[in-house]
């Protein structure tokens, strides 16, 4: 409603809600103690309203100016300063499970079978306990279809996810497990159907990246990997019984590892290698040729007497001291004690 005819309204100071407000949220303490003190002669002169608010805004002002002058006498601002600088570090770290993406190393609260949403991320190379090595969404199911099937799924496809993430086998630890987060029934209802898939260990902390793949890898390093790795592979599927319970079985694993090595020297000699790996790897193929050949014999023995005489034979032609060499040349890992991991 206007005011009387012929006198102007009187308005509120824009600088003493200015100065209360600054007293109030305290950011910048001298700021309100500056505002208001200019306010007040403005506020008289042209019989502005807001008296009350600059006088708020200088008291509020020069308290909160006082506590931060005391503050910096006690160094009480620094370890306020710390204290929320830690907080705000911790929280940036703290990611929930679903928020993991691939090359991700984190810390795991609790132990590893123990249900948990959220991690903490940290640097890879500080000591971490899981390496995320991709994700894959569930399909093919309209409801929730419980933990076990999940669970089946998630093993053979995380697994598969992480031999594609170190493909540099050698240097991946002997504790490293495969790992994955799946989602609740509860998740589920919202819409989750993530699975993160991990390296994980329940023993020393990782220190490092395990990652070796395309985006870590030279074309030399890669091709060499591919090829030797597909031997590995084989060799991981040797049959549960052995030769004396199921010798068919087993002639038909040695002629895929006769396979496996064979197509293994073609893929060496096929590759243009550069530097000092040429050499070594040219040797190593030399030496895939004789382990063929030993391999061929291992899959067409008469029986399993004949089998056992020549599997240990086999396997030695495979012997990673032949593999070493060509290894280190490319700047791989050269030996699985510097893993403490297996070849397989």
């Amino acid at each position: 409603m206007p005011g009387p005819y012929g006198m102007p309204r009187q308005s509120t100071s824009g600088l003493a809600v200015a100065s209360m407000v600054s007293g109030i949220v305290c950011c910048l303490p001298p700021l309100g103690l500056v505002l208001g003190l200019i306010a007040l002669p403005r506020i008289r002169k042209q019989q502005q309203k807001g008296t009350g608010m600059a006088v708020a805004g200088i008291v509020l002002s020069s308290l909160a100016t006082l506590l931060v002058v005391i503050g910096l006498v006690t160094g009480g601002v620094g370890d306020f300063w710390r204290d929320f600088k830690k907080g705000m570090d911790e929280a940036a770290a703290e990611q929930s499970t679903l928020s993991l993406h691939k090359g991700d190393c984190f810390r795991i609260k609790g132990k590893l079978e123990t249900y948990t949403s959220d991690v903490d991320t940290v640097p890879c190379t500080t000591p971490h306990e899981g390496e995320v090595t991709g994700s894959f969404k569930v399909a093919g199911f309209t409801e929730w279809p419980g933990e076990d099937a999940i669970d089946k799924l998630a093993e053979g496809r995380c697994d598969r996810m992480n031999t594609a993430y170190a493909l540099d086998t050698w240097a991946v630890p002997e504790e490293a497990l495969v790992y994955y987060y799946i989602p609740s029934r509860q998740s589920w209802r919202i819409g989750d159907r993530t699975v993160t898939c991990a390296f994980a260990t329940e023993d020393a902390p990782f220190t490092r990246s395990l990652r070796s793949d395309a985006s870590t890898l030279d074309a030399h390093q890669l091709h060499f990997l591919r090829t030797m790795n597909a031997i590995d592979d084989v060799i991981a599927e040797e049959p549960d019984e052995d030769a004396d319970a199921d010798l068919a079985a087993n002639k038909a694993w040695a002629a895929k590892m006769h396979k496996a090595v064979t197509s293994a020297g073609t893929g060496l000699r096929g590759h243009t290698w550069s530097g000092d790996s040429a050499a070594p790897v040219a040797k190593l193929a030399d030496q895939l040729d004789k382990a063929a050949k030993k391999w061929q014999r291992l899959a067409t023995a008469a029986d399993s007497d004949a089998y056992w005489t020549d599997y240990e034979d086999a396997f030695d032609a495979l012997s990673t001291d032949f593999e070493s060499e060509s290894r280190s040349s490319l700047g791989l890992t050269g030996t699985l004690e510097d893993s403490g991991g297996e070849n397989v």
